[in-house]
């Protein structure tokens, strides 16, 4: 099996790892010089990922068009961050071949357009069959071959199947779905959710407040996702619960650790640069508001988020309005009627 994976972050180098020490014939490539020389140096010493090996049979390529044809991929990994997608999505287009299978691993909406990742692909790259893989899986743990679990959902039974099969080791289970907006709106929205973890915990509140944010997340996320068409068993789900639970409770969290910097007072563009990568909820909070308003949904959490990190609102006020607002049933299928 043949597979190219894009974008060699700690994401994609982790599933590099874990597919060539599966035995898979793994081709990495990044539009970034500086990475790809840093791996070609020292396979053992692997920026964010401690502990990591790139096996010697994994090989190293700046060329895009080796990367997604020369090299003749039955797969190729989309892993690049959401901010950059549509451009690498551009940058391979010509040298895709029809009916080229892709699984997208990376987790956001593009906020001018609201489009998902898998959608951003599939406008740039027609002729390929998609797929999307997310779940709870922090890299620095997969690439350490660690037990995870996460579900690939695909709109062609094939193209998840065998997904799947390319994927399933001893250590890494992928189930299937062909709920595709409902996986890839867990995956992405959730990184808002865990951003408000973390400042909860920076704000030193305890287990209650977090258990409510996230409980109260998947909610939001779920009535956002009923009225774009998802299933609410994904949402409670792998790609909805599994990924918020770990996203919002692990030090490993990037949107955590922005999330609680925040929290203890750090600003919005100082905790970024702190996290000294890609801070996926931050770029999501605008899309996911601008969803909540196209739609019509309520999502208190996401708006208090939003006005946080983009209008100025002070942490501790976005609390007290939280647990201010109107009194409610706690989902709409509260019904006081026994009498049927």
């Amino acid at each position: 099996m043949s597979v190219t994976v894009l974008g060699s972050g700690t994401w994609g180098t982790a599933l590099t790892i874990l597919l060539a020490n599966k035995g898979e014939k793994v081709v990495l490539w990044s539009k970034i010089e500086s990475e790809i020389k840093a791996l070609e140096t020292d396979r053992k010493n692997i920026k964010n990922l401690p502990g990591a090996v790139l096996p010697d049979s994994v090989e190293l390529t700046l060329d895009e068009e080796y990367a997604v044809k020369e090299s003749n991929p039955e797969l190729i990994v989309f892993a690049v961050a959401s901010p950059y997608v549509r451009n690498t999505a551009k940058l391979v287009a010509p040298y895709i071949r029809d009916g080229q299978l892709l699984v997208n691993v990376a987790k956001g909406i593009e906020e001018k357009t609201l489009s998902t990742i898998l959608n951003i692909i599939g406008e740039e790259i027609s002729n390929a069959t998609l797929a999307v893989l997310s779940g709870p899986s922090h890299a620095e743990e997969v690439s350490r071959l660690i037990p995870t679990t996460v579900v690939v959902a695909s709109r062609s039974e094939e193209a998840a199947k065998k997904i799947q099969d390319i994927f399933m080791t001893k250590t890494f289970r992928v189930y299937t779905s062909d709920d595709v907006i409902g996986v890839e709106l867990g995956g992405s929205i959730k990184n808002v959710i865990a951003l408000a973890a973390g400042m909860s915990d920076g704000l030193g509140f305890g287990d209650n407040t977090k258990a409510a944010l996230m409980t109260r997340g998947i909610a939001e996320i779920s009535r956002l996702g009923k009225k774009m068409g998802a299933k609410i068993e994904t949402l409670c789900g792998l790609s909805g619960v599994g990924d918020l639970f770990v996203t919002a409770t692990s030090h490993h969290s990037r949107n955590w650790n922005a999330g609680y910097l925040i929290g203890q007072g750090m600003s919005v563009d100082d905790a970024m640069k702190k996290v000294e990568q890609i801070v996926e909820g931050v770029y999501c909070a605008k899309a996911a508001k601008a969803l909540a308003d196209k739609y019509e949904v309520e999502m208190p959490i996401v708006q208090e988020v939003y006005e946080i990190l983009f209008e100025g609102q002070d942490v501790n006020q976005a609390v007290t309005d939280l647990f201010t607002r109107d009194k409610t049933n706690e989902h709409s299928a509260v019904d006081w009627d026994y009498t049927n």
